[in-house]
């Protein structure tokens, strides 16, 4: 047995640097699971322990080196990610704010809501110390703001509503609050008054590159009008401003957003021509071409411009991981190496992990890796295979290529998708058959040589190429998003269930032998976790002024608007596409006087909204929850008003044995940098009364 295991170990040698972003990222991946933020002194002490650890492989033997030396990675990761959330930490507001907001433009983009929204940076606020003012905001901009030249570096003064990065809509949902820490971004709100530019935009090279990316979408957005234009702007400058939300939303549901934002296909279709068109340039002449390498000219000149393209997108964590992946692909070929092979994909991960270990949950991140991992290791099997020699047979491999990549690339980002996004997109393969060649053929090529020819005032072929593809791969994105069954919502997966299948599959492709295939376990495992993971029977949101019951034809909701965000992320987690008015009418909660009642597992919850309706309740009307959207001052049942809700965060109840038990946003949140709520269970907050239990309130059974 000894020797056989030694066998296998020595078998892996050749492969364990793939190994390297794995145990790298599972240290990453620890540090954002853990429930409370670690002191800087046990960052410390963790880093030293992996300091050790490395010393140590250096001295052990051939078996235990590699043991010593990934556990020094995974201490490392863990240390790394700490060190980074504390070097980018900025204040954060902690109240409401409305009145007057003074800042400097950086970002424009749209919102949700399909209005446009701007990015401050070099924040004031009134009658707020510098040292809890946020270093940037975020602000949507309603009603009529036609005359603001929104330009980065312009200086802006405005009037407006500011609030902090919101919560999770439930426990254990989407933490917008911890992607904002990472972009510094201490405050969201928006605007219905007027934006006033206090001083322009200068010269100089301060934001020049922002600059640059609003000059030209504006230029591009002037020359194609329309979604087209917008899309074209977002492809070229990484500017999604122009693009309507009906248009973001038909991407979406027919696979094809990948498409919009900016990342290794993008970055690969740009370095494609480049390179193309150099080394075809240098080809040309015969003298040149038989004494240089061609292919190394090339790629020294797409290095340079994929950088720029870089830096034109603004660093965007999938610009910037695309642009690592290609890097290392071109110098590869400058140091006469493979370009393509898992050792570059490895290579180009420990790259962008130690730049951003916020990038290992970002789902554009694990997506995209996914993907390249999955093809490259596909195609490598498929060199393995003996050559074709006849003409048609070649041309046959090379469209069964096109399609096999597609479906390689959809089936790899699937579980991704689904579990980040609650999505299936059923159509993606079709819909990535019809668009992807007129993105390769039509938008990146015309892109380019609108770059080149613009300033020489040629060009109105390239402009008319850019419309082209654009509007097929737009009217391809409607057309599929519309078919009956294009997209389908799944439920939510525990936390677990990503990383038991990206483990699995990684041992499948990186493991060599035939134990490999022992890793198939654990995406069964995670499946099945997934199908049997239950839904709340009860959620409640922040304000107070939503709740979701579900019944037997799914999840039923208080009210047909408002909280929208909560009401839109419930219903996605539980795997429904339906809007919220459909919601709120599907089951009668004794809906009447702006009050509701509903029973739990023996549970009586009244919810009321408004002054009015709470002045009517007396006690809390035989109710043993009472939810409100006003404050309700001590009342004879657990009680649930914006007061205790702004410490404890939304609430999820569960049915059990032992009746209705309440876990809140704080608890499954825990104390980290950018999750400051009371941690404490809800039973503590509230009147005698119901049994506590671990993991939250129980409120018994009759």
């Amino acid at each position: 047995m000894q020797a056989a295991l030694q066998t296998a170990w020595l078998a892996q040698r050749g492969s364990l640097v793939l190994w390297v972003p794995v145990l790298l990222g599972l240290g990453m991946g620890l540090y954002f699971a853990l429930r409370d933020e670690p002191e800087p002194w046990q960052l410390g002490v963790v880093a030293l322990a992996g300091l050790g650890l490395l010393g140590l492989s250096l001295r052990l033997g051939d078996l235990l080196a590699p043991l010593a030396f990934g556990a020094a990675l995974v201490a490392g990761g863990l240390a790394l990610a700490g060190a980074r959330a504390h070097q980018i930490a900025a204040p954060v507001l902690e109240f409401r704010y409305y009145g007057p907001i003074q800042g400097r433009i950086v970002a424009i983009d749209r919102a949700a809501s399909d209005v446009p929204r701007i990015t401050l940076d070099r924040v004031v606020l009134d009658d707020v110390a510098p040292d809890r003012t946020p270093a940037r905001v975020r602000l949507s901009l309603q009603g009529d703001q036609r005359w603001l030249q929104a330009v980065p570096g312009t200086v802006v003064i405005l009037t407006g509503h500011l609030s902090p990065p919101a919560g999770p809509s439930e426990p254990g949902d989407f933490d917008f609050r911890r992607t904002a820490w990472f972009a510094r971004l201490g405050a969201v709100g928006y605007t219905a008054n007027p934006v006033l530019t206090l001083q322009p935009a200068p010269d100089g090279a301060a934001l020049w590159l922002s600059r640059l990316r609003s000059t030209l979408s504006g230029h591009v957005q002037a020359r194609i009008a329309g979604d087209p234009g917008g899309y074209a702007a977002a492809v070229m400058t990484g500017d999604r401003s122009g693009l309507s939300i009906a248009a973001t939303y038909a991407m979406r549901d027919s696979n094809l957003y990948h498409l919009v934002s900016i990342s290794g296909m993008h970055m690969g279709m740009l370095v494609a021509v480049v390179f193309g068109m150099v080394r075809g340039g240098v080809a040309l002449v015969p003298w040149v071409a038989l004494r240089i390498s061609s292919k190394k000219v090339a790629a020294s000149v797409a290095l340079p411009v994929a950088a720029f393209y870089l830096a034109l997108a603004g660093r965007d964590v999938a610009t910037e991981r695309a642009f690592v992946m290609v890097a290392v692909m071109l110098v590869a070929i400058l140091l006469d190496r493979q370009a393509l092979t898992l050792r570059s994909v490895a290579m180009a991960a420990v790259i962008v992990l130690l730049l951003r270990p916020e990038s290992l949950i970002n789902a554009g991140f694990q997506m995209s890796f996914a993907a390249v991992v999955a093809l490259v290791a596909v195609f490598q099997a498929i060199n393995r295979l003996p050559r074709i020699r006849h003409w048609a047979g070649k041309l046959a491999l090379q469209a069964g290529l096109v399609v096999l990549s597609s479906l390689v690339a959809g089936l790899a980002t699937a579980p991704f998708a689904a579990a980040q996004f609650n999505r299936v997109a059923h159509y993606g393969l079709p819909a990535n058959l019809l668009a992807v060649p007129a993105m390769g053929l039509l938008v990146m090529p015309g892109a380019v040589a609108m770059a080149i020819l613009g300033p020489l005032g040629l060009d109105r072929p390239a402009v008319w190429i850019v419309d082209i593809g654009a509007r097929w791969i737009l009217w391809v994105s409607e057309g599929v998003a519309a078919l009956d069954g294009a997209v389908s919502a799944v439920i939510s997966p525990p936390g677990v269930v990503l990383p038991l299948f990206t483990c699995g599959a990684l041992v499948v492709v990186l493991w060599q032998g035939r134990a490999r295939w022992a890793g198939l376990a654990l995406p069964l495992v995670a499946l099945a976790l997934w199908v049997t993971v239950p839904r709340p029977a009860l959620l409640v949101a922040e304000t107070g002024a939503l709740s979701g019951v579900m019944t037997a034809q799914g999840r039923a909701l208080t009210k047909p608007t408002g909280d929208g965000y909560a009401a839109t992320n419930w219903l996605e987690n539980d795997g429904e596409v339906v809007d919220q008015a459909t919601a709120a009418g599907r089951a009668d909660l004794g809906a009447g006087l702006r009050r509701w009642a509903f029973d739990l597992g023996g549970v009586a919850v009244l919810q009321v909204s408004g002054q009015t309706a709470l002045a009517l309740v007396q006690g809390c009307d035989g109710a043993d929850i009472l939810i409100a959207n006003v404050a309700t001052g001590a009342r004879p049942c657990l009680v649930l008003d914006p007061v205790r809700l702004r410490q404890t965060g939304a609430v999820a109840g569960f049915i059990g044995p032992d009746g209705l038990r309440l876990v809140t946003v704080a608890e499954s949140s825990g104390q980290r940098l950018w999750a400051r709520q009371s941690p404490e269970p809800l039973a503590d907050l509230r009147q005698p009364g119901p049994l506590l239990a671990e993991g939250g309130a129980v409120l018994p059974s009759p």
